[in-house]
């Protein structure tokens, strides 16, 4: 089987992936499913290993707003800048915006990048400026949701991120 879930960002961490991609028929286990196989048994071959590439569940979230979308989005991509990794996001060479950039070839085959491409200068700019701590923090939060979800604020109970919001 193969799925067509067409990837929009993806990142490729040591230990974990990020991976935003949309699927027209409404299954993403069963992509989830087979892109981890089929990854896992690259990886294994290209490293000579024996065990489990991917051990944990994965998390997968409906982002219902086009904000939603760019906090998901910024949050991968600064991934590494927050693993101090890199100092900017383009310079990260497992994502797919290294690639998108023509320093190689992408790593996963991936839709236009609209976001990326409509002012690059500008959204590497905007990627590469760090975020409030407690607005990442809420976006972590609501990555690990069925549907992206902010946490509150204490103080008054609303969302710290709400669908006109972005990081």
């Amino acid at each position: 089987m193969v799925c067509a879930c067409p990837a929009a960002s993806f990142v490729l961490m040591n230990n974990h992936y990020h991976l935003i991609a949309s699927t027209p028929r409404a299954n993403i286990s069963q992509c989830m499913q087979y892109f981890n196989l089929a990854t896992s048994k690259r990886l294994a071959e290209a490293g000579n290993r024996d065990n489990e590439t991917y051990a944990g569940r994965h998390y997968k979230t409906v982002l219902h707003s086009h904000n939603y979308y760019l906090n998901a989005y910024k949050y991968i991509y600064r991934n590494p800048i927050k693993a101090r990794i890199v100092e900017r996001a383009e310079l990260y060479p497992f994502s797919t915006l290294y690639g998108l950039l023509g320093q190689r070839k992408t790593i996963i085959p991936v839709i236009e990048d609209i976001t990326l491409f409509s002012d690059p200068e500008s959204c590497l700019r905007w990627l590469n400026l760090a975020p409030n701590v407690e607005v990442e923090e809420a976006v972590r939060y609501a990555l690990k949701r069925p549907y992206f979800m902010s946490k509150k604020k204490q103080s008054n109970g609303k969302p710290i991120i709400g669908p006109n919001d972005t990081m």
